[in-house]
């Protein structure tokens, strides 16, 4: 039987003020939650595919569609759950409903993840 290795300490020893340091800095567990279901959002190919053609331009739900070769109601559904987290804004003109990326934090998001895999 083939023995497993572990990542161990060679000496239980705990460093203390580290370790008080990183607690008191330690988000709450709320917050670190919401924080993994923003990024569950990002796990969706759909949704990184309308995030990344908003991070060209403003558009319609139409544009997007025909962009991604989905359907109205598709995108309609991933553009609410976008916009649930925050992620997308929209805007009003007429009969017509443009989304954009909701701030600089998101474009700062997909262009850091861009960045990232052309390392």
């Amino acid at each position: 039987m083939e023995k497993r290795e572990t990542e161990q300490c060679d000496f239980l020893f705990v460093h203390e003020n580290v370790v008080q340091k990183v607690l008191q800095e330690m988000p709450t567990d709320e917050t670190l939650y919401d924080l993994a279901e923003l990024f569950k959002v990002f796990g969706d190919s759909t949704r990184i595919k309308i995030l990344y053609a908003l991070f060209e331009s403003e558009l319609c739900v139409c544009d997007i569609a025909q962009l991604l070769g989905l359907s109205q109601n598709a995108v309609s559904h991933q553009l609410r759950v976008l916009k649930n987290s925050k992620l997308v804004k929209f805007r009003r003109d007429g009969k017509s409903i443009f989304y954009a990326l909701d701030d600089e934090h998101v474009r700062s998001i997909i262009g850091q993840g861009m960045e990232h895999l052309h390392e």
